[in-house]
């Protein structure tokens, strides 16, 4: 089973490529991606990546405040995307 894990305070130049190599080292990273403005398609500063269960503690842990373009990255656990109305 997988979990989905939040990054926070990316740089803007990210890919989903950049974050999955990141990760590498702690999983492996079944997918990655990087949210991005729907007009301009310009990167939000946040992704998200799919990973094994058993990893999700270790993984926050050691990546949680790592440098990534000279940005200190915010990993947690992602929460369920609340319905819109």
């Amino acid at each position: 089973m997988t979990k989905t894990l939040y990054v926070g305070n990316l740089p803007w130049s990210a890919t989903k490529e950049d974050l999955a190599a990141l990760f590498a080292s702690q999983a492996e990273v079944k997918s990655s991606r990087i949210i991005t403005d729907r007009e301009s398609g310009r990167s939000k500063g946040f992704g998200f990546i799919e990973v094994d269960n058993d990893d999700i503690d270790r993984i926050i842990n050691s990546m949680n405040g790592k440098d990534m373009g000279g940005r200190e990255i915010i990993v947690n656990e992602a929460k369920p995307r609340q319905q819109r109305m």
